[in-house]
């Protein structure tokens, strides 16, 4: 039997800790270094993503790093509730996607964390990550605008856990979708402007 939370706040710690550098490994940036891509901060927008990673032309480094961004996200959750509990799998979901936006590998300054959100929620609860996935997907076809698709995902992600019976699962969705357009500042302001650059449009 898995002892409480509130007696393993050690293993607790160390669970968040090693979510957190799960999530500081930089997917993009080693993916960009593996082919020959150059420095992925100096390309497009700058970003360690796998949007950016795909303005370099490479449809399998930028797979490559979607896959691994989502999956640090979707294996912190799945470690901490094969460790602990539901409650620490919430936490290292969240740690994951601040490793991913704070690494410390890169001095704090990282990605959006669109990938490591849909893989922490594919592993959080997958009907909720699924429906998210496809909102992305569906946007993403429509307006071939990577952060729009992103923004409206987050957007839909509490709703879609309310709507599907995921109560518990709300208030963590609600907390990373506002991490999400914090993040997106400037992609707001360009969407706004009609200046947002397209999906697959090279750098």
């Amino acid at each position: 039997m898995i002892p409480a939370i509130e007696t393993t706040l050690p293993l607790l710690g160390q669970t968040v800790l090693l979510a957190y550098g799960l999530g500081s490994i930089p997917f993009g940036l080693v993916m960009a270094r593996l082919f020959g891509l150059g420095d992925l901060r100096q390309v497009g927008s700058g970003n360690i993503g796998a949007t950016n990673v795909l303005r370099t032309g490479n449809r399998l480094a930028a797979f490559l790093t979607l896959v691994l961004d989502a999956g640090k996200g979707a294996i912190a959750v799945l470690l901490a509730r094969l460790l602990l509990a539901e409650d620490a799998a919430q936490l290292a979901g969240v740690a994951a996607f601040l490793g991913h936006c704070f690494p410390i590998f890169l001095g704090f300054k990282g990605g959006k964390g669109v990938a490591t959100f849909l893989g922490t929620l594919l592993a959080l609860a997958w009907p909720i990550g699924a429906a998210a996935c496809a909102v992305w997907a569906v946007t993403a076809a429509l307006f071939r605008i990577s952060s729009l698709a992103a923004l409206v995902a987050a957007a839909a992600s509490p709703i879609t856990a309310l709507v599907l019976g995921y109560a518990d699962a709300t208030v963590f969705c609600l907390a990373l979708a506002v991490l999400i357009f914090i993040r997106h500042q400037p992609n707001i302001a360009r969407l706004v402007r009609g200046e947002e650059p397209r999906i697959g449009k090279k750098a």
